[in-house]
């Protein structure tokens, strides 16, 4: 079984996709949220001790897979892993698909007995059926080709 763990820098958009997936899933896949930090006044960020508590809410004898939103949500969850150890890290995932549509797509392959493989394919295909619905299939190559740092 592979179970979700959603980091993103606003808690409540990391719990809106939660909420999202987990109708999709009917209870069938365990969630954990990791968003956004205990400050009131500034709430936006990420916790790499709170990205590790969610990892092992989720843990059990399947894989985890990691859906991070951006930049510091993917340190965290680096610095998560290392504070974890080795016994974690082969069995958790992070994965670069986009947030709202890789999470439902990792979650609904996940329900349905996907291995950790197939659920990571599922969520990088997901934006891939955004652009053939809008009819946009020809710039979806120019989307996601990486992009030259000068």
């Amino acid at each position: 079984m592979v179970n979700i763990v959603v980091v993103s820098h606003s808690k409540r958009l990391a719990e809106g996709v939660v909420e999202l997936a987990a109708q999709m899933t009917h209870g069938s896949v365990k969630f954990a949220v990791a968003a956004g930090i205990g400050d009131p006044d500034n709430p936006i960020g990420t916790d790499p001790i709170a990205v590790m508590t969610a990892i092992q809410e989720v843990q059990d004898e399947g894989d985890v897979l990691v859906m991070v939103d951006m930049g510091s949500a993917i340190l965290s969850t680096d610095l998560a892993l290392e504070l974890l150890g080795e016994a974690y890290a082969t069995r958790v995932h992070v994965c670069a698909a986009p947030l709202v549509e890789g999470t439902i797509a990792a979650a609904v392959v996940a329900a349905s007995g996907g291995d950790i493989r197939q659920v990571i394919a599922e969520a990088h295909q997901a934006l891939a059926a955004k652009y053939h619905q809008l009819s946009q299939d020809d710039r979806l190559t120019a989307a996601i080709s990486p992009v030259a740092l000068t």
